[in-house]
């Protein structure tokens, strides 16, 4: 287990961006397949997985990198009370607001293949518990996150923490009482 531990680290040094896609990406197949589980779903739908894997690698791992980058140029890398609250308090007014609606509408018109107007309407439903949801659940983290982990392993931190957010995430996101669009 070690060498895999010491292998991983030296990806995450050489290729920092690529390995934290591929992190998120990872972590969010595990997070849709305890999701498929909890929701009753016998057969593992592998379309789903794929897309959950595309949005991890594509979307969640890259915005991750690039934002903790700029918190840390923005505050100059500072991990004072001060600096640690600022960062939090910008993290949970801009990007978890927007990481939340971007997974809602790419689950709903992309994973879902549901048409504009269900998914708007499911947004304008579940929006607001959502994003109250993630104001009581991540500030706590976002400052763990900023205070003690290093700048290298934030993304990571926050995939694994964002492997539970996951599966709420796709117990809310999910429609239901939705009639499939034809």
């Amino acid at each position: 287990m070690g060498s895999i531990a010491k292998q991983y680290l030296i990806q995450l040094q050489r290729h920092p961006l690529r390995t934290k896609a591929l992190t998120a990406g990872f972590l969010s197949a595990i997070s849709d397949i305890a999701s498929q589980k909890l929701t009753g779903i016998q057969k593992l739908q592998l379309r789903r997985l794929v897309l959950k894997v595309l949005f991890g690698v594509a979307y969640l791992g890259p915005f991750g990198h690039f934002l903790h980058l700029l918190l840390d140029k923005i505050f100059k890398g500072k991990k004072d009370n001060k600096t640690v609250a600022k960062k939090v308090l910008v993290e949970q007014l801009t990007s978890s607001p927007w990481n939340n609606l971007i997974f809602m509408l790419y689950y709903g018109l992309v994973v879902e293949g549901r048409p504009w107007i269900h998914v708007k309407s499911k947004i304008k439903k579940d929006f607001p518990a959502v994003q109250y949801t993630a104001w009581t659940f991540w500030p706590v983290l976002g400052w763990i996150n900023h205070q003690y982990v290093p700048l290298q392993f934030r993304v990571i931190f926050q995939s694994l923490v964002g492997f539970c957010w996951g599966i709420f995430l796709n117990l809310q996101a999910r429609s239901v009482a939705l009639p499939k669009a034809k």
